[in-house]
């Protein structure tokens, strides 16, 4: 009786050891993350898609999925899946930057434009190894502008005005209870200039084209994806099957590639009261209201 209790004892030890190896086997080959918390997307190599839409104020989601998927042998490429007029000139340059990490660690990188790829956005696309659009897609926009209001006339008609003690005649840049002066405008003219060169740089950079070509129509003026193509602004005419089957073929998937993506939280009714909360109580910092830089198609 005791060598079949020890008998049991050993079976049950391998049997365990088995599926523990087991288990670790099905991490390896299908991408089961446990840093980043659970995700299940099958075997064999796929093409990661990360969505950009909407207006580009912050780069940290973004980047958080650019470095998982990076980190993931079993990601060969990345699609961008844009839908955005572009945003913020720190954000889009963020992501660009990341993006050029990404193709730095061996990744394959396809741009798929949608209804919207301008600006900022095509900023970003510029890092890809691949850009496409639809036809009619809108992109281009190469250009800069900062912008704020001037409620001058209205504070003046409910009795409101501002006393300013500041350190410089330039330190009141961009304030909304008067118009700017020369010499202010001079100054945010010489950051956009700047900001300007940044944004044709990296289109000539990541596009291949004489500076001469890209400054020709970096006016901010807007193309449809056909037009884009004609000037080299783009790769290839389709939507994002297209891009995600380049992407694999690009990444050295064979056959039709699976494509992964995050899932989209759903906000709850407590996070859309706190969010309308949180936007009364900075109305003064609210994105569409303070000062800021922008590669934005408007």
């Amino acid at each position: 009786m005791a060598k079949k209790r020890i008998d049991i004892i050993i079976g049950v030890i391998i049997s365990l050891s088995f599926l523990f190896f087991l288990f670790i086997l099905v991490i390896a080959l299908t991408g089961l993350n446990l840093e980043e918390g659970y995700y299940f997307h099958g075997f064999g190599k796929k093409v990661a898609v990360i969505e950009i839409y909407g207006s580009i104020n912050y780069s940290d989601d973004i980047i958080r999925q650019l470095k998982k998927y990076t980190r993931d042998s079993s990601i060969p490429a990345i699609v961008l899946d844009i839908n955005s007029p572009g945003g913020g000139v720190a954000s889009s340059q963020e992501i660009y930057e990341e993006v050029l990490k990404v193709k730095d660690e061996g990744k394959k990188v396809v741009a798929s434009l949608r209804s919207v790829g301008a600006s900022g956005a095509y900023y970003i696309a510029c890092a890809a190894d691949t850009i496409v659009a639809n036809p009619g897609t809108l992109t281009g926009s190469i250009g800069v502008i900062f912008e704020f209001p001037v409620v001058q006339e209205l504070f003046k008609k409910i009795g409101l005005k501002f006393e300013v003690v500041k350190s410089g005649d330039l330190k009141e840049i961009g304030t909304w209870n008067r118009d700017m002066t020369p010499e202010e405008k001079n100054l945010l003219q010489s950051v956009i200039d700047d900001s300007y060169d940044q944004f044709v740089d990296a289109v000539v950079e990541g596009r291949g084209l004489p500076q001469e070509q890209v400054l020709e129509i970096a006016d901010g003026r807007i193309f449809t994806g056909r037009q884009a193509m004609e000037l080299g602004l783009i790769d290839e005419m389709g939507n994002l099957e297209d891009a995600i089957m380049i992407a694999g073929k690009i990444g050295g998937i064979e056959g039709i590639p699976k494509s992964i993506k995050e899932k989209t939280k759903s906000d709850t009714l407590i996070d859309l009261l706190s969010g309308s909360l949180k936007s009364l109580l900075n109305l003064r910092t609210d994105d569409n209201l303070s000062p800021k830089l922008q590669y934005i198609f408007k």
